[in-house]
């Protein structure tokens, strides 16, 4: 049967004939008489090959024949393909009310890890997107689609309060009704609703039965207990907001209550599990159940961040659903960098164990009125892909350091380095030292003679670092909370000055640092600031 299907595969991408299409149609249907998955596989190629022929067609006539066919043929997969269901269940709809074929592009990699999950090739899965992006929904989709599919089982909904899975109850009524805007009936013709109950917030399908089909309750309600899961316990934003994520007692009070409450109510062997979060703490429960199931080759963690590598929006949808690029870049301005990381990055900062809280730091309003004994600076480069660059700009006054300038940028290399020749004049620094392991010395090189051509007077050394890094940042960082001074908050500063404190002020001792660039570049500070006050002479009157 493969080799049939595939015979008439290879003839449908080369010809907009008609028939060609109804003949893999009517093959992949004999197909799945005895192999499913085989059918299915065909049907989804085909789908995907008639939204890029349907367009093409010359008349309007061949267009809504082949518009017609095309919704046959996800009719035909849509009980056993997610996506064939998504698309299916809004295909009546106007294009720009639709949910998922705008998302598409960014949401296909999470519906492909949903079949994955339903097909029984996983057991756990947990998706991190930033919020407003349509996880929720997505997952809304999912279990209206796993209820038609086993109307006798329950799955049961999870989260952090009563208003948000009322929400979600909701709309799920909204999808599978039979007279709305989606075609939920048409996919599960022989499939009801025989009850709900709002108070509860409970679905049943096809007939009553004791643990209804959909059941959505709050976490630490002590209402879980009523509710059982034995196709799917699906938790969506079990962590309610900054609050509780500050909070370690409360994440661990969470964490016992999913173990010992939500977990519990899995029945049967094939219960899988779902989790949807935007990330706030690596404490969270994603996180927690990273550390344990990581490694399995039956858990998979997607996470999608509101940025991409080229610093752009990953979801400007069309139809201006989601969000464009500006939009990000204003909410990161505007938030600090712990919060931007954790909300729309999904890069969960470790608060434990912070190893320079922003209290604690040394602050001043304006310089000193009087000549500085030196402007010094030191550079760690850019090394790799979102590595930063960073050059914390020093005025030295006797035994005080005040941090007037940071560069911290993980732009291109030829940007950069403009910008760093562009500092160190700007503050006429003195000195300024920078570091050689790997690229750095040709970029010390690439400053030092570009400095002399525009007329400034850095004198720029290099020194290879053999030190382990962590070690370093943390033995010099009592000089640096002693003898380095911070611009106050209220005084202007620059978004990339904001940046580099919000990035200073997250490194922890007790967990991952994605970005440690910034410590590192004040270590190397401390270092050359006590190389250069160690030999200082001072004067003193004798005594006698």
């Amino acid at each position: 049967m493969r080799e049939i299907l595939n015979a008439i595969y290879k003839k449908v991408l080369t010809t907009t004939d008609y028939q060609a299409y109804v003949d893999l149609r009517d093959f992949c249907k004999e197909a799945m008489k005895t192999n499913i998955a085989l059918g299915v596989e065909y049907l989804l190629l085909l789908s995907d090959r008639m939204e890029t022929v349907i367009p093409q067609l010359d008349s309007a006539e061949d267009m809504k024949k082949m518009y017609l066919l095309h919704k046959s043929v996800m009719l035909v997969g849509a009980p056993y393909s997610f996506h064939l269901y998504l698309l299916y269940a809004e295909s009546n709809r106007e294009p720009s009310k639709k949910f998922y074929p705008p998302r598409r592009k960014i949401l296909k990699q999470v519906v492909d890890a949903l079949q994955e999950l339903a097909d029984d090739r996983l057991d756990l899965l947990a998706v991190s997107l930033p919020p407003g992006c349509g996880k929720t929904t997505l997952a809304i989709f999912y279990l209206t689609w796993l209820g038609g599919k086993n109307p006798n089982e329950p799955m049961l909904t999870g989260s952090h309060s009563n208003s948000f899975v009322r929400g979600v109850y909701d709309e799920c009524l909204r999808i599978i009704d039979p007279i709305g805007d989606y075609l939920w009936k048409d996919v599960f013709p022989n499939i009801q609703v025989s009850s709900t109950n709002a108070k509860d917030c409970r679905i049943d399908l096809d007939k009553r039965q004791r643990f209804e089909t959909l059941e959505f309750t709050s976490i630490g309600t002590g209402n879980a207990g009523l509710y059982r899961a034995a196709t799917l316990l699906y938790c969506d934003d079990l962590v309610s907001g900054i609050e509780v994520a500050l909070s370690k007692e409360r994440l661990d009070k969470l964490w016992e209550t999913y173990t010992t409450d939500l977990r519990q109510r899995k029945i049967g062997d094939h219960c899988k599990e779902l989790h949807i979060a935007t990330r706030w703490s690596v404490h969270d429960v994603i996180g927690r159940l990273e550390q344990q199931y990581g490694d399995s080759d039956r858990a998979k963690f997607i996470v999608v961040p509101a940025m991409n590598e080229q610093d752009e929006s990953n979801f400007d949808y069309a139809y201006g659903v989601g969000f464009n690029t500006n939009f990000y870049r204003e909410q990161r301005d505007i938030m600090d960098d712990v919060s931007w990381r954790a909300l729309y990055m999904n890069e969960p900062i470790e608060r434990d164990g912070i190893l320079y809280q922003e209290d604690e730091l040394r602050r001043y309003f304006e310089l000193p009125d009087r000549t500085p004994d030196s402007i010094i600076s030191v550079c760690d480069t850019k090394d790799r892909g979102n590595d930063y660059c960073c050059m914390p700009i020093a005025y030295q006054y006797g035994q005080d350091f005040f941090i007037e300038d940071i560069l911290c940028d993980n732009s291109k290399p030829e940007i950069v380095d403009a910008r760093l020749v562009e500092i160190l004049i700007k503050h006429k620094v003195q000195l300024s030292r920078f570091e050689s392991n790997s690229a750095g010395g040709r970029v010390a090189q690439t400053v030092q003679s570009d400095v002399k051509k525009k007329g400034g007077i850095t004198h720029v050394t290099t020194k290879f670092t053999t030190s382990n890094k962590e070690t370093k940042i943390i033995v010099n960082s009592p000089f640096v909370k002693e003898h380095f001074l911070f611009k106050d908050n209220s005084v202007n500063q620059s978004r990339e000055y904001k940046k580099a404190l919000d990035m200073l002020c997250s490194y922890t001792m007790a967990g991952k640092n994605k970005h440690d660039d910034v410590p590192d570049a004040m270590s190397q500070l401390a270092e050359f600031a006590q190389s250069l006050t160690l030999g200082k002479v001072e004067v003193f009157q004798r005594p006698w």
